[in-house]
């Protein structure tokens, strides 16, 4: 029998580090959790005070240390689409492209940037959209999203179903 209860314990042993190895190592970016997420492929890091945000795998993204936070303030995002969720009253938190900020106050949105512009679709809550200088500034609303490009105006606008849905099904939602 000790020789089957060894086998037994070595074997589940090695079950468990194979398993732990094949998920993805979690890496620790600025305070955040980086993990690999399949179908389709994205990373998703998950922050403390509850924000956390998932990127296309191609995205082109820089987390920026707060000095004296426990997460980060912003992320640079300058190609492809992030979701953003982040719990109500946790604290600020914005995505900086080249076009526009994007500032949360507790919401799921998504920042999708393109040479040409950065488009922002809110799922939930409220996000403040601005021009990178922080002039224009308009303020989303679930179901609502905007498109900044160059010096056209900031208009606001309910996306169609359809749209809103090819957007979030790049994240699996």
């Amino acid at each position: 029998m000790p020789t089957i209860r060894l086998k037994t314990l070595f074997l589940t042993a090695a079950l468990f580090l194979a398993a732990t190895c094949t998920q993805g190592a979690a890496q620790d970016v600025n305070g955040c959790v980086k993990t690999d997420a399949p179908n389709p492929p994205r990373v998703v890091y998950q922050c403390a005070n509850g924000l956390v945000f998932e990127a296309e795998a191609a995205a082109e993204i820089a987390v920026e240390n707060t000095p004296g936070q426990i997460r980060p303030g912003a992320v640079q995002l300058t190609e492809d689409a992030v979701l953003i969720e982040v719990e109500p009253d946790s604290g600020p938190f914005q995505i900086l492209t080249p076009h526009a900020i994007a500032a949360v106050r507790g919401t799921i949105f998504v920042v999708d940037v393109k040479q040409e512009m950065t488009s922002v679709f809110v799922v939930r809550g409220r996000v403040a959209v601005s021009r990178p200088d922080g002039s224009d500034e308009v303020t989303l609303s679930e179901g609502e999203g905007v498109e900044v490009t160059g010096d056209d105006p900031l208009t606001v606008k309910t996306w169609p179903q359809d749209k809103a849905d090819r957007l979030l099904a790049r994240f699996a939602r």
